[in-house]
């Protein structure tokens, strides 16, 4: 299942990588996978190992996108000009939730999901409550005056886990943002290191 509610960490143990980077993720302690097989040697991935790895890593990291989802943004990638990597980041990045949890209004990618559902976000002085709504550059993001105030926010604002990356514009007084750019795949601050080519040639097979 692309759900992914309480345990959020499974995919972390699964590739044996803190997605996320996560001072709490269970691969902090122990990379092997889960279960009584997980310290077994491995054998050689296969290329198609090697893309399904790549395409579940990039696709878990924002959260409960599902595989129709996510395929759905491969495909307008695809079609569209340029180069299809950056144009899958570029699609990824901007999508509404993704821009909450970069501002740092929130904890996690899963906290950015359910905040812009629960209608505490407003962008261009209108509220959205559509974790996937398309961002373009310029459009200001902000948390709503009665949401200012909780906890989450407050501490996702003051944490010193993660900063806000230059291609986003941050008033944490005012609690507002924007996308100033689209980003390259050098400029988004993954834990991990992702590779959206393997993600284009698991779909274009």
């Amino acid at each position: 299942m692309s759900k992914r509610i309480q345990a959020k960490h499974k995919l972390d143990r699964r590739m044996g990588e803190n997605i996320w980077g996560r001072p709490k993720s269970p691969v902090n302690r122990r990379e092997y996978g889960p279960g009584e097989h997980g310290q077994r040697r491995r054998g050689k991935t296969s290329d198609y190992g090697l893309q399904l790895k790549a395409k579940q890593k990039l696709k878990g990291y924002y959260g409960n996108i599902t595989e129709k989802q996510f395929r759905r943004i491969y495909d307008e990638a695809s079609r569209m000009r340029g180069d299809a990597n950056a144009n899958l980041i570029g699609l990824l990045e901007r999508r509404l939730d993704a821009v909450v949890y970069r501002a740092k209004f929130v904890p996690t990618v899963f906290a950015a999901r359910q905040f812009v559902s629960h209608g505490h976000v407003k962008v261009n002085g209108r509220r959205v409550n559509i974790p996937s709504y398309r961002l373009k550059v310029g459009d200001v993001v902000e948390v709503r005056d009665r949401s200012k105030e909780l906890a989450l926010v407050l501490e996702a604002v003051d944490s010193p886990e993660r900063d806000v990356p230059e291609y986003i514009d941050v008033d944490h007084k005012k609690l507002s943002a924007s996308l100033t750019r689209v980003p390259a795949l050098s400029e988004v601050p993954y834990p991990v290191m992702m590779e959206p080519n393997l993600v284009i040639e698991y779909y274009s097979r």
